[in-house]
């Protein structure tokens, strides 16, 4: 029987990154993930962006609080930027008039024509009514970042557990006792980090889920144009969303930005949207879209109203909630998981995060009970 004073279930980017900041506390940590490869499902299929300009208030707001972490990590963290500088161009059309307004109200800025031009002169930009600008958005290294928080959690004395799904756990006394993979383990906290398997989890626990819904989001690799730079490409996208294509490792990646709703598992891409994209795309610059070199499926998990879960669940003491971000995983997750650290150890939530506005109680999960 493995012993902790928190077990952190899931090894995804929320549960990394939690785990670390849990342990930074003092706290022994035990990390549970219930494949071989941490942030196999979710985090490690997703090629993501510091965005603060996308999403509802809180969310950017979180997402703004976490740039310091990602503009300065802390000594040894990594030997790469997380960041590096990237930008986001979206169209406007006919009838997307307050589709565009919001955009600017979130933080975009309308350009013109030839601002637009100068980042992509594959432009086709007949039809569009606005042409929007966000200069802030950045790629985000994923795989330095999440691998970032792994090697924290050992240096710290945390302990990783590979293959250990979690079958069933309940309450004795004051501790939490999993049955995970072919061992047990046991703490006085539990923290629920599993992604589009949280709410199943939970429920193996004993505990009532909250309602988390995973959707799927297709994406593909492809060439860009014959001659074309595109490593120096924006992200570029309608307001609407409907697709988006930005540079990654040399080619382009493209996606439908779907969100079908699906049960927890491997996901695969729908290679019907796909089409549709590539369709999309080549209505929006001079290209034409020969194959799909690779494809891949990820998860997005939303709660019911869209925000993130994060707290103790009112109903089990010692049951901590850390999932639903809903696509805004990693670029909210030094926030996040330092929100959750403080709640975890009883302590007042950063005062940099409450300037911004965030406070618990949106987020916690007692807003489903």
């Amino acid at each position: 029987m493995k012993t902790a004073d928190v077990i952190v279930i899931g090894g995804g980017i929320a549960g990394a990154s939690a785990a670390a900041e849990i342990a930074a506390d003092g706290a022994r940590v035990l990390l549970l993930e219930m494949e071989s490869q941490p942030g196999y499902h979710t985090t490690g299929r997703s090629a993501a962006m510091y965005e603060p300009s996308e999403g509802v208030a809180i969310v950017r707001a979180l997402t703004r609080a976490s740039f310091p972490f990602f503009a300065t990590p802390p000594d040894g963290f990594t030997d790469v930027p997380l960041l590096s500088p990237r930008g986001v161009l979206m169209f406007a059309y006919d009838g997307q008039e307050m589709l565009a307004a919001d955009a600017k109200r979130n933080g975009f800025a309308e350009v013109d024509a030839s601002f637009a031009r100068a980042k992509l002169p594959l432009l086709k930009l007949d039809g569009t009514i606005a042409i929007l600008w966000d200069g802030d958005a950045q790629d985000v290294d994923v795989d330095a970042l999440h691998g970032g928080r792994l090697r924290a959690l050992r240096r710290m004395k945390g302990e990783l557990v590979v293959d250990a799904p979690v079958h069933a756990g309940k309450r004795v006394g004051g501790t939490w006792r999993l049955d995970a993979g072919s061992e047990g383990c046991e703490a006085p906290t539990v923290v629920l980090a599993a992604g589009a398997w949280s709410d199943r989890v939970a429920a193996s626990c004993g505990i009532v889920p909250v309602g988390l819904q995973p959707k799927r989001r297709s994406a593909a690799v492809i060439s860009g144009p014959v001659g074309a730079a595109v490593g120096d490409w924006p992200e570029i996208s309608p307001v609407d969303v409907s697709f988006y294509c930005k540079p990654m490792g040399g080619k382009l990646m493209l996606s439908p930005a779907d969100e079908e709703p699906v049960e927890p598992h491997d996901a695969w891409a729908d290679d019907l949207r796909l089409a549709e994209a590539a369709a999309g795309l080549e209505q929006l610059v001079d290209m034409q879209v020969q194959r799909l070199e690779r494809t891949w499926g990820g998860l997005r998990t939303f709660a019911p109203d869209g925000l993130p879960v994060v707290g103790f669940d009112p109903d089990a003491h010692g049951f901590f909630w850390l999932a639903g971000q809903g696509g805004y995983g990693i670029q909210t997750s030094p926030a996040l998981s330092r929100l959750a650290a403080a709640l975890v150890a009883g302590r007042d939530v950063p005062a940099d995060l409450t300037r911004d506005g965030i406070a618990p109680e949106p987020l916690s999960p007692s807003r489903f009970r």
